[in-house]
């Protein structure tokens, strides 16, 4: 009985998970032209209040973007009228995505200095 449970609860698990794809992530930042705010390479943004983005957890990223879809009113949700614009339309699998290719990139991030 116990392996049933655990053949169904990972079952149910992997159905929901899709792996995420670095190469749509890629097509989908160039779409939005997040370089035009966060900088060519994604580490040198055109305004210093905005965040670096090379380089940064995928599902911190995916999570902002959920974020600023919700809108400022709404639970857990950010308030920021363009990433707002640029937030609504992406699905779930779109933000896996764009979290996944701005993981891979390098990044000038720093953890502790």
């Amino acid at each position: 009985m116990q392996k049933l449970i655990i053949a169904l609860v990972l079952g149910a698990v992997s159905l929901g998970a899709s792996a995420a794809d670095v190469k749509r992530g890629e097509e989908l930042v160039k779409k939005y032209n997040c370089a035009s705010c966060h900088g060519a390479d994604y580490n040198k943004p055109i305004d210093p209040s905005y965040p670096k983005l090379a380089g940064q957890h995928a599902d911190y990223i995916a999570h902002a973007l959920m974020a600023y879809k919700r809108g400022g009113d709404k639970a857990n949700g950010r308030s920021n009228p363009i990433m707002a614009g640029f937030a609504k339309p992406l699905t779930n699998q779109d933000m896996k995505d764009i979290g996944a290719y701005l993981h891979s990139l390098p990044s000038q991030l720093v953890v502790s200095k």
